[in-house]
C-alpha cells in the first residue's frame, strides 16, 4: 500500500483487522457454532483467503462475488478481498436465479465464492467471465458446481502470512452492492474504501461498541456489507457472533450463551423477536443495544421489545449511503417522558451521524429547504464520505440520483422544529385521495396499535371517486381473528376518516431477504392492467 506520507495515510477497513490482530491476538474474534476464532486465527485464515485468490490470479480492480449466509467465510470476504485491491460483491442469498447470474456478469467478476446451500443458483454456463468456483461446505458437502474448489482447501493451499496489500488510493473501489430491483434491473453501487472506514467509525460511535462488545449477526452481511458493521466490530475489538438464519430460537439461545450485547434488524425481525411465544418471559440479563432500520418502525415494535430489556436507537439510509447515514440521538430533555411518548419519538429517523454531517429535507423541484414545522413534506437529500460513487456502469442512472449536488432518497419526510427528520413515505408509495395527501406510514403506524395487528402494508389502490384510496394488509397474530370492520373502525377512532383504509386484505406480506416489506409487489396486483398517475 503506497502509504509513505508523514502526515497522511491512506483511510481503509482493511487496516482494522491489522490492528486488532495486534491488539487482541488471543481474544475471541470469531464465534460461530462450536468453532470459536481469535483474532490471530482470524486474521490468519483471511490472509489465506487472500493468497489463495492471489495464486489464481485475482489481483488489484478484479471483481469477487460471495453468495454466503452469515457465516465466517463471508466475514472473512471483507477483509481478504479488498486487500489485494479487488472488489467484493456480496449476493443476496434470496435472489433468484436469473437475477444472480446478472449481479454476477455484470459486476465483472472473475471468481464466485458460494454456500452450498444456494450453489444451484451459480450456473457456469451462464457466466462466462467467471475463471474460478469455490463452494463453501457448511450444511452441505456436495459441490453441485463443475470444477469447484473447496472453501477450506482452498485456504489451506495459501500462506497464512499478511500478503501485501494493494491499495493505493481511499477513492479505490472496495465493494459493489446491488439494489433490491424493485423497478428494472438492479443497479450495483459502489463504495470506496474512505466511505466504508469512516462509517464503519460512525456505526461504533452511534451504537457503542467497545472492546467488551458481542454482535450478533441478525443484518445480512450482504446487505450495505452489514451496515459496515463488518468492519466496524472489527476495529473495536468486539466478538462477531455469525448466525446462519434469522431463527427466533437460536437468536434468544446465543443472546443468553454469548452474553450478546448489539445486534441490528429490520423491524420485521424485532417482530419475530416480540411475537417468540417465549418472548413474554424474557428479560434480558445482559444490556442488550438494537439498532434498526430498513423501513420506519410502528412505535408499538419498539415499546414491545423495550419492555423485555432492550434500548432501541433508530437509524435511517439506504445502500447508495453505505446503510445508516442519520441517528435519533438521544437528548437528555426526553428524560421523564411516557413511554408511549418515548416510542413515538424513538421512532423517527432523527439527525445526521457523527461523520456523515449533511442532511435535508428539500422540495425537490426548488432544492430548497421545506419549514422546521413537522408538517410540510419534502424528501431527504444527503451528501458527504459516506454516499456511493455511482452506480456501476450506469452513468446516467447516477446522474440523475445526484441532481443539484446532493443524494436523492426518494423518501418524503418532515423536519420537525429540533431538526429531527421524520419519514412520511417513498415518493412512490404516498397516497393521494381527491386531493389530500395521506402516509401509509402514518396509517401503519396507527393499524399496528391494534391488540390483534402482527404486521400490516398500507398501499393505494384504485377508486372511481377519489382516484386513489388506501387498502391495508394485515398479519394477524396468531390465535387472533380480527375483521376488516374492526381494523376500519379502529384506524377511524384514530385518524381522520378519508385516512382509514377503505379496503383489507388479511395475507401474508412479501419481504426482501433483509425483512423489508415489498409494497411494490403489492401494487403490483392491485394495480394491474390500470395506469397509476400519481
Amino acid at each position: 500500500m503506497q502509504n509513505a506520507s508523514v502526515n497522511k495515510s491512506i483511510l481503509t477497513p482493511v487496516e482494522f483487522l491489522t490492528r486488532s490482530a495486534f491488539v487482541y491476538p488471543e481474544k475471541t474474534a470469531v464465534v460461530y457454532k462450536d468453532k470459536r476464532y481469535t483474532y490471530r486465527e482470524f486474521s490468519e485464515r483471511v490472509y489465506r483467503l487472500a493468497n489463495a485468490l492471489k495464486q489464481r490470479g485475482i489481483g488489484k480492480g478484479d471483481k469477487v462475488a460471495f453468495i454466503c449466509p452469515n457465516t465466517p467465510p463471508m466475514l472473512e470476504a471483507h477483509y481478504a478481498v479488498p486487500m489485494i485491491g479487488a472488489a467484493l460483491v456480496s449476493v443476496n442469498i434470496r435472489l433468484s436465479r436469473g437475477e444472480v447470474s446478472y449481479i454476477v456478469d455484470h459486476s465483472d467478476a472473475k471468481a464466485v465464492v458460494v454456500d452450498s446451500e444456494f450453489a444451484p443458483m451459480v450456473q457456469s454456463s451462464e457466466l462466462p467471465k467467471v475463471q474460478t468456483y469455490v463452494t463453501v461446505c457448511d450444511i452441505d458437502d456436495r459441490i453441485s458446481i463443475e470444477n469447484s474448489l473447496e472453501y477450506e482447501s482452498f485456504l489451506a493451499s495459501a500462506s497464512p502470512e499478511a500478503p501485501p496489500t494493494d491499495i493505493d488510493s481511499e477513492d479505490q473501489l472496495l465493494a459493489i452492492n446491488y439494489t433490491s430491483g424493485t423497478t428494472g434491473k438492479p443497479k450495483g453501487v459502489m463504495y470506496h474504501h474512505r466511505g466504508a472506514y469512516l462509517n464503519a467509525i460512525g456505526e461504533i460511535l452511534e451504537a457503542g461498541i467497545t472492546a467488551k462488545s458481542s454482535y450478533l449477526w441478525t443484518l445480512p452481511m450482504f446487505h450495505c456489507n452489514g451496515w459496515c458493521f463488518t468492519w466496524g466490530v472489527t476495529a473495536a475489538g468486539a466478538t462477531h457472533v455469525c448466525l446462519r438464519a434469522v431463527i427466533a430460537d437460536d437468536i434468544y439461545r446465543l443472546i443468553e450463551d454469548e452474553h450478546v450485547t448489539h445486534l441490528c434488524a429490520a423491524p420485521t425481525i424485532l417482530i419475530i423477536m416480540s411475537s417468540w411465544p417465549g418472548a413474554a418471559d424474557v428479560k434480558f440479563k445482559t444490556p442488550l443495544q438494537i439498532m434498526t432500520a430498513g423501513a420506519p418502525p410502528a412505535p408499538t415494535i419498539i415499546s414491545n421489545m423495550e419492555k423485555i430489556g432492550a434500548k432501541i436507537t433508530h437509524t435511517y439510509g439506504l445502500t447508495e449511503v453505505y446503510g445508516p447515514h442519520s441517528v435519533c440521538t438521544w437528548q437528555p430533555s426526553w428524560e421523564g417522558k411516557s413511554d408511549a411518548e418515548l416510542a413515538s419519538i424513538k421512532s423517527r429517523q432523527g439527525v445526521p451521524y457523527i461523520v456523515t454531517h449533511y442532511m435535508d429535507v428539500v422540495d425537490p423541484a426548488t432544492m430548497e429547504p421545506v419549514p422546521r414545522d413537522g408538517e410540510t413534506m419534502g424528501e431527504i437529500v444527503m451528501r458527504g464520505n459516506n454516499v456511493m460513487t455511482g452506480y456501476y456502469k450506469d452513468p446516467a442512472a447516477t446522474e440523475a440520483a445526484f441532481a443539484g449536488g446532493w443524494f436523492h432518497s426518494g423518501d418524503l419526510a418532515v423536519m420537525h422544529e429540533d431538526g429531527y427528520v421524520q419519514i412520511m413515505d417513498r415518493k412512490k408509495d404516498i397516497i393521494i385521495s381527491g386531493g389530500e395527501n395521506i402516509s401509509t406510514v402514518e396509517v401503519e403506524n396507527v393499524i399496528y396499535g391494534h391488540p390483534d395487528v402482527q404486521e400490516v402494508a398500507v398501499i393505494p389502490v384504485p377508486d372511481e371517486r377519489w382516484g386513489e384510496v388506501p387498502k391495508a394488509f394485515i398479519v394477524p397474530k396468531p390465535g387472533k381473528n380480527p375483521t376488516a370492520e374492526d381494523i376500519i373502525a379502529y384506524t377511524k377512532e384514530h385518524l381522520a376518516r378519508f385516512k382509514a383504509p377503505k379496503y383489507i386484505e388479511f395475507s401474508e406480506l412479501p419481504k426482501t431477504a433483509t425483512g423489508k416489506i415489498q409494497k411494490f409487489k403489492l401494487r403490483e396486483k392491485e394495480w394491474q392492467g390500470k395506469k397509476r398517475i400519481n
